[in-house]
């Protein structure tokens, strides 16, 4: 894609996350399919599968020039890129960085010890894959570790970290 690109949300049919992200991917459009690991809900089974972080979605790269979107709206099972009365509105590009940092991590960190924050506390996370990601303290999952609140794309996603890994942000910097 051109230098000019930026990332769009892209809304597809239900369950067709994965069709659409492969079809675009075969054009050679820059695409991202955030997916997160979860229990199946069958009970004759237990399996962890993974699914869409946001239902829904396909994120992909392309110029707001329609003839550089078309192609990605006539993608079979694609409805529309998420916009407003002027267009498409583009998603950060430091909010996709995020999701892909996030959704690569292990889940399994070594602990540490607690520190002292109350809920809503901004805070950075300073060591690790996802060192520099800001976010809000949620809670204390116990021997060590901490859920922090991550808003990304309007929606929060919940990271358990180490506590001693996290650090409170000073109020005039939050």
């Amino acid at each position: 894609m051109k230098n000019n690109s930026l990332w769009f949300a892209l809304l597809t049919r239900s369950n067709f996350e994965q069709a659409v992200y492969s079809s675009i991917c075969k054009k050679r459009i820059d695409a991202f399919l955030p997916r997160t690991r979860k229990p199946s809900q069958r009970k004759d089974r237990k399996l962890m599968i993974e699914t869409p972080l946001f239902p829904g979605y396909v994120f992909v790269k392309s110029t707001r020039a329609p003839a550089d979107q078309l192609p990605i709206l006539k993608t079979l099972g694609a409805v529309r890129l998420l916009g407003n009365s002027d267009g498409p509105v583009p998603v950060p590009e430091h909010q996709i960085e995020s999701l892909k940092r996030l959704t690569s991590v292990a889940q399994d960190l070594i602990t540490g010890s607690i520190i002292e924050l109350k809920k809503g506390d901004p805070v950075i996370i300073l060591e690790g894959p996802l060192a520099g990601l800001k976010g809000d303290f949620f809670d204390y999952k116990g021997r060590g570790r901490v859920i922090i609140k991550v808003d990304l794309l309007g929606r929060y996603a919940g990271v358990e970290v180490d506590s001693d890994k996290v650090e409170k942000i000073p109020d005039i910097l939050s």
